[in-house]
């Protein structure tokens, strides 16, 4: 210990020196907000995360993908049936520093804006539908599958969350192989599938389920794409629900979500 307190107060100078620079070179620290949402579709996160608080939804974004990492909401029946519409554009997400996406790199790229959360679980608020927009809660997506199979597992989102009073929901990239590569001059790295995890309470019991998908065309069913939360856990190495006991985790009963 004496020749690590040793080495903490030589190297203090040289430390201070550096953040001088750092800061003095207009770089900004990523941070994580000193108070995040408590509730249960905040997943396991690290201090390093560049995590920021939106009216709809919480995301941690990653500067070298240019993509979130995660994005997670809770969607409630109140907010199924919000009313707000109106053009809202892609826009860069103020609250977050650079590097981070922007419009010029997805143009003429061949790949859609895929919403990790949707523009149609915001319409509650017209804030919240704005920043659904950020490009922090945005990643290149396959076409077919953007309009087809991951809108087919959001629209199901919502009819739970009309049936059960509210759902819990986290979803986000997965790059393993880098199969597709990046686009634009920004360099947002292309997924090679997506999750999508959802909770819900049934009679003071919590039930999950879980999604994966290639980032190819798909048409299926949800059902086609389920899984356990588990198993998605041990493809991202992540804990998506961790205030809940990892029984509930294991497993899923289709029935409840059908």
């Amino acid at each position: 210990m004496a020749i690590l307190r040793k080495y903490k107060i030589c190297c203090l100078p040289l430390i201070m020196t550096a953040m001088a620079l750092f800061f003095a070179c207009g770089f900004t620290p990523y941070h994580t907000p000193k108070e995040l949402p408590e509730g249960l579709e905040i997943p396991e996160y690290d201090s390093g995360e560049d995590i920021v608080v939106h009216t709809g939804y919480t995301a941690s974004y990653n500067h070298a993908t240019l993509c979130p990492d995660w994005v997670a909401w809770e969607l409630t029946a109140e907010e199924v049936n919000g009313t707000q519409e109106g053009k809202v554009s892609f826009s860069r997400d103020p609250d977050v520093v650079d590097p981070k996406a922007s419009r010029e790199d997805y143009s003429k790229s061949g790949w859609d804006k895929g919403h990790m959360a949707p523009r149609a679980d915001m319409k509650w608020s017209a804030t919240a539908l704005k920043e659904s927009c950020f490009f922090t809660n945005i990643c290149p997506q396959e076409h077919t599958m953007n309009s087809s199979a991951w809108r087919k597992i959001e629209e199901l989102a919502r009819h739970v969350a009309l049936r059960r009073g509210s759902v819990y929901v986290v979803c986000g990239p997965i790059f393993n192989e880098h199969r597709h590569g990046s686009i634009g001059t920004g360099g947002v790295q292309v997924p090679d599938a997506f999750f999508k995890a959802l909770a819900i309470s049934v009679n003071g019991n919590f039930q999950t389920v879980a999604f994966l998908m290639d980032n190819e065309p798909q048409t299926y069913s949800p059902r086609h794409y389920a899984v356990s939360v588990d198993s998605v856990e041990s493809v991202i190495g992540r804990n998506l629900f961790p205030q809940l006991d990892e029984e509930v985790e294991r497993g899923y009963d289709w029935n409840v979500w059908k």
